[in-house]
């Protein structure tokens, strides 16, 4: 079977050396005679890749002494409740960044734990572009500042860090971690989801600084108290072993592709590619700011989108997939993340020029 080229948003493509390593290791997993999905997830066996992706994901992000690493269950989503609940103190605040439709969610679920202060909002401008970050309404009283540094429906992204004058920065880098080189120390705490560039769906990751935990409000569920988690070693219960797994395989592809500089700086190529070709176009159109393009996700729309299923159609038939849009916005996203390879972006490219010779 030839394999396509998958542009979905997540579940994303993976790097086929991990896909292979995961199929040859899949009945006999280090030798012990089942797989990695049967081990027990305190045995000997799963210890190893426990300590090994930990000490990978620390290698990768450089991330600094005082941080714990979690991998836990529940997904980005689950974090927007476990954040607030952890951070926010009983009389206290948190303050916000809207810039589309996941710190929309993200909002709205802090909203159920404490008072929010949403800084800035892209709302009235579409979510098309970052609201200057000179013009952010910040309380004074927030226990921490949340955004979203990539959004995945949108394509909106920042490509700064936000200052968050001695408050914890917190964000949602689910679609954005592993992309580039990060710089840990100016966060308190990061969370993502792991089906984009992390490896598969049932994992998250959670980096938070040692001196915000242990913070929970007494009425947090166990699962999501970082203090438990982290004196658990992300095991309070049953680990997703499998996830967890596949995680630790990507870790080394990475570091086997040279780390995250090199990964910048394919990353960075492929984008400029894709918008490249749609600037380059009368027929599609990409809606967001340029200082604020994503280089993850990248929507975009046709000049009749009567044309959008045949587009589909005529996309899958080529060996591509994925690229329907969110059902927010329509038209068409491609997602890029780390194992889309240049030529995938290539071969995008060529299907959106020569559909447009005959569509235009």
């Amino acid at each position: 079977m030839e394999r396509v080229f998958n542009f979905g948003a997540g579940p994303a493509m993976l790097p086929l050396p991990v896909l292979e390593r995961a199929r040859d290791e899949l009945l006999d997993f280090a030798h012990s005679g089942m797989s990695v999905m049967e081990v027990g997830h305190r045995g000997s066996e799963f210890k190893a890749v426990v300590q090994s992706s930990q000490a990978r994901l620390r290698e990768l992000l450089d991330i600094p002494r005082g941080y714990h690493v979690l991998f836990l269950q529940g997904g980005a989503q689950m974090q927007f409740s476990a954040v607030p609940l952890n951070l926010i103190g009983a009389a206290g605040s948190a303050d916000y960044v809207d810039t589309g439709a996941w710190s929309c969610k993200a909002i709205t679920e802090a909203a159920r734990y404490g008072r929010v202060n949403v800084v800035a909002s892209g709302k009235d401008g579409g979510y098309c572009t970052i609201p200057a970050q000179h013009d952010w309404r910040r309380d004074r009283g927030a226990c921490y500042l949340h955004y979203t540094p990539n959004e995945t429906i949108g394509g909106v992204e920042f490509h700064f860090i936000p200052r968050s004058d001695g408050v914890p920065l917190v964000a949602d880098m689910s679609s954005t971690i592993l992309s580039r080189p990060l710089d840990v120390a100016k966060f308190g705490l990061i969370y993502a989801g792991a089906q984009k560039n992390i490896g598969i769906a049932g994992l998250t990751v959670v980096i938070v600084r040692e001196d915000l935990i242990g913070r929970a409000q007494p009425h947090t569920p166990l699962l999501l108290d970082y203090k438990l988690q982290a004196d658990t070693d992300s095991m309070a219960n049953t680990a997703p072993t499998f996830a967890w797994y596949i995680a630790g395989l990507v870790f080394e592809w990475l570091h086997e592709q040279g780390g995250l500089a090199a990964m910048a700086r394919r990353n960075e190529r492929k984008a400029r590619t894709l918008y490249h070709a749609i600037e380059a176009s009368n027929f599609y159109a990409n809606p967001v700011a340029a200082e604020c393009r994503s280089w993850m996700n990248v929507p975009f729309t046709l000049a009749d989108d009567a044309l959008d299923p045949i587009f589909l159609d005529e996309a899958k038939a080529a060996g591509l997939t994925g690229l329907k849009g969110h059902r927010l916005l329509g038209g068409m996203r491609a997602s890029i993340y780390n194992a889309m390879p240049q030529e995938g972006v290539q071969a995008l490219v060529d299907f959106m020029q020569e559909f447009e010779r005959r569509h235009g």
